[in-house]
């Protein structure tokens, strides 16, 4: 069945690009970070199974909202033995590393420290369940450490390339201080476009993902190439509603063409309404504050007790997301 992402994609890069086109990728990867909490707690206090996270995925996929659904090997495997994409528009795709920087497990301190890199997933394997992988990287202006990302990220696309596995790129913040001269966002902005500059077409990521780092640096790097460097960003934590609805607005309006949300989709009170709620924003041009308040009412028209009260889910927690700060 054609995909959805391939059309979006063609239209983006021939500068055709509407809002209709943007692209929407729901992270259900998280038992590559979380391990057994990855499907957060019950009714009874006790860690739901990882069927329950899967049973979202199936929901989110069948709603046709989303573009891409992001998922470990492990469990791209049983969703394909399901046929859960054999008649979707929705395109699968693998986490194809876990570098240290996201093993958030309990009672870990992996994220204190600089990133190293680990690859789980064998890419003979991802190629007969999906055809689509995420490689992520992070910078920290360190000569020795950001050497060796480069050099095993030029390793993977050559494995990459051998196997005929596509992949988009990630480029997380450091969760460490960085020293730079001058500001972070436009050292991770130069240092992710002089990664990609060397890359022939025929390894360059479909797309490329990463953190809101505020206005300017994402007009920057979104307006650098947009045909051929497709600029999208990740969502962090779960935060307030109106936290995930204003960082898409503000994504979309500075250039961002792309949005992949796992916690702000999962840990919302229905998957399936949340990124019903970032399409309304995005490609019906509501603001994020009545986004928000229909997003209320379709909880209260489906049944569903929302978390916090209106107004609590109005506030925009996100410091980047602020005004003027």
């Amino acid at each position: 069945m054609p995909k959805n992402l391939d059309r979006k994609l063609d239209a983006i890069r021939s500068g055709k690009y509407k809002p209709n086109d943007f692209i929407i990728a729901d992270a259900k990867d998280g038992d590559m970070a979380f391990g057994c909490a990855t499907p957060g707690k019950g009714a009874d206090g006790r860690m739901k199974s990882l069927r329950a996270y899967r049973d979202d995925m199936i929901k989110v996929t069948k709603s046709g909202l989303v573009d891409i659904m992001l998922m470990s090997l492990s469990t791209a495997e049983v969703m394909q033995a399901e046929g859960l994409f054999h008649k979707s528009h929705v395109t699968p795709a693998v986490r194809l590393n876990d570098t240290t920087d996201i093993w958030h497990v309990r009672g870990g301190c992996y994220p204190k420290h600089m990133m190293k890199n680990f690859r789980s997933a064998r890419l003979d394997r991802v190629k007969a369940v999906a055809p689509l992988g995420l490689y992520s990287v992070t910078f920290y202006n360190d000569l020795e450490r950001d050497h060796k990302t480069l050099e095993e990220f030029a390793k993977f696309r050559d494995e990459a390339s051998a196997e005929g596995v596509d992949y988009f790129l990630e480029v997380f913040n450091p969760q460490i201080p960085v020293e730079t001269n001058g500001d972070f966002a436009t050292y991770n902005n130069d240092m992710i476009v002089r990664c990609l500059a060397g890359v022939s077409r025929h390894e360059r990521p479909a797309f490329l993902k990463a953190a809101y780092n505020g206005p300017a640096a994402t007009e920057e790097i979104a307006g650098y190439d947009p045909e051929n460097l497709i600029f999208g960003i990740l969502g962090g934590g779960a935060g307030t509603t109106r936290d995930c609805l204003e960082l898409i607005r503000q994504a979309e309006k500075y250039g961002a063409r792309v949005a992949l949300f796992g916690r702000k989709i999962y840990y919302s009170e229905d998957s399936v309404l949340m990124v019903k709620a970032m399409r309304h924003v995005i490609e019906d041009g509501v603001t994020s504050e009545e986004a928000v308040k229909a997003y209320h009412g379709d909880l209260q028209a489906n049944g569903i007790t929302p978390f916090r009260s209106l107004d609590d889910d109005l506030v925009i927690s996100e410091n980047i997301l602020k005004p003027n700060v």
